[in-house]
């Protein structure tokens, strides 16, 4: 990276050409830069191609296109700003790093973000991801779009699957091939997702295609997973349906965009990551993915890659809680989710034990969030506790004031991005949430994605886990593992109820 003059814009020469980006408080920012050309026409539900190289400079000042989405349906809307920027080149990311130097050598640790969203929302322009605090700490962030919905994670009979992950996959080959113009280092790779995002960097663990790429990954709330296509086609088929067309890439892509958006809305509305509904999920397409993540993980792929994975305490409540779901659930409904996810009886109890104030929402909402996260989070950390590479759990635990959110799911990321102070990230924290956890949990992410070592022992058998409390960090040795315990074993949900 290199300055025209004083006070000029920084310039980066990629492999595709030059961009200019833009300098603030000691930070460079190029925005909306092309890793993969516009998913359209012929492109549209194909895997990713390069991008087209360009004569002269191109700005890099405005971040580029987000995929095609739908808001966040009210009143997730309010708590989860989702911009959107018009435009077809969807396949952007965006670099924050150190403004140059006088005198300054060697390259930089880089961390790529991969967002969340149930793959149907979210995009890197989203403010709480800015990555100027992790630049001015000497960390390089790159933020990534990928294909969202039917058109990133439908499943075809006539196109790849799992187009928004090759695209996630294409973004990390640029940054092998490009970031030393921006002072990365593509040998001090880290990916880092929350959520779906999360997710997807598990299954690019999973993926050989992904050797190489990266040193280190970082799991946010999400866990591995992935389905066979057949399990996974449904929602694709019901769009299809709906627009009454054959469920092929072929008959969607001659679909208007709008129409699309609006039938895949339709199909998917009214559900959650908790309580289930027709969804987007990551195939074991036998091509990318061959096995299912939680078994390659577990049984030792990517046992030289170090990993960094948590929860937030109160996962549930972003779901239940501003809808009034946590309400409407009685003691009978508790009662048929437990048969119907075969919860041990005994394994019920001991959350009733621990919590003799908690209403059945609240309840339901505490088993859930521990068999969909923390539960495969810690089974995968006990599996990797020999690994070549390092394990460290943490767990975030600071609950927001904002509508009796608690702990919830995506609290955590204002934290780890230091972005405390943007409008958007209070609509989660409220305005007063504490500099200094964040502070302290960000420094944790910049020395992972630096040295390995977020700071506090890796996993062993004494389970330790990092707590960002609202006391401050506090190392924790098998929280709550009375709960965890009464898991093992556990069959899965009952096939034969709806």
């Amino acid at each position: 990276m290199s300055d025209v003059g004083a006070g000029s814009p920084p310039l980066a020469r990629t492999v595709q050409g030059t961009v200019r980006g833009a300098v603030a408080g000691g930070v460079a920012v190029f925005r909306g830069i092309p890793y993969a050309a516009a998913p359209v026409g012929a492109g549209r539900f194909r895997a990713p191609r390069p991008p087209e190289p360009w004569e002269g400079v191109r700005d890099a000042v405005a971040f580029g296109p987000t995929a095609p989405k739908r808001p966040y349906a009210p009143p997730l809307d309010r708590l989860l700003p989702d911009p959107e920027v018009a435009g077809e080149g969807w396949l952007n990311l965006n670099v924050w790093t150190p403004s140059p130097k006088p005198g300054a050598t060697g390259l930089l640790p880089v961390l790529v973000w991969i967002h969340g969203g149930s793959l149907l929302h979210g995009s890197s322009a989203v403010p709480v991801y800015d990555g100027s605090a992790f630049a001015r700490d000497g960390v390089v962030l790159v933020s990534v779009n990928y294909r969202l919905g039917v058109e990133g994670f439908g499943v075809f009979p006539d196109a790849p699957a799992n187009r928004g992950l090759l695209d996630q996959l294409a973004a990390l080959e640029w940054v092998r091939d490009n970031i030393a113009a921006f002072g990365g280092d593509p040998d001090r790779v880290t990916v880092a997702g929350e959520s779906a995002g999360a997710v997807c960097v598990a299954a690019l663990l999973a993926t050989d295609r992904a050797a190489g790429l990266f040193r280190r990954a970082v799991l946010q709330s999400g866990a591995p997973a992935a389905l066979a296509p057949d399990a996974a086609r449904g929602t694709t088929e019901l769009i299809a349906k709906r627009l009454g067309v054959p469920a092929t890439a072929a008959a969607l892509a001659a679909v208007d965009p709008d129409a699309l958006l609006t039938a895949q809305t339709g199909v998917t509305s009214g559900g959650n990551p908790l309580t289930g509904r027709n969804s987007f999920q990551i195939v074991v397409d036998g091509e990318l993915l061959t096995r299912d993540p939680a078994e390659a993980l577990r049984t030792g792929t990517a046992a030289g890659i170090d990993l960094l994975m948590g929860t937030t305490t109160e996962e549930y409540r972003l779901w239940f809680v501003p809808g009034g779901l946590t309400e409407r659930i009685s003691g009978l409904k508790l009662r048929l989710a437990l048969l119907k996810f075969r919860v041990p009886g005994a394994t019920a109890r001991t959350y009733r034990a621990n919590r003799p104030d908690a209403t059945p929402g609240e309840l339901l909402g505490a088993l859930a969030t521990d068999l969909l996260l923390r539960v495969p989070l810690n089974r995968l950390a006990d599996a990797r506790a020999g690994a070549e590479a390092s394990t460290y759990v943490y767990e975030f635990g600071w609950p927001s004031p904002v509508q009796r959110l608690g702990a919830c799911h995506a609290l955590e990321l204002g934290f780890v991005f230091d972005t405390l102070a943007h409008p958007d990230t209070m609509a989660l924290t409220g305005p007063e949430a504490p500099q200094g956890l964040a502070d302290a949990m960000h420094r944790a992410w910049v020395d992972f994605a630096t040295t390995g070592d977020p700071g506090w022992p890796s996993w062993d058998a004494s389970q330790p886990v990092q707590l960002f409390g609202p006391d401050g960090p506090a190392l924790v040795l098998a929280p709550r593992d009375d709960e965890l315990r009464g898991w093992e074993p556990y069959r899965g949900p009952r096939q034969d109820t709806p």
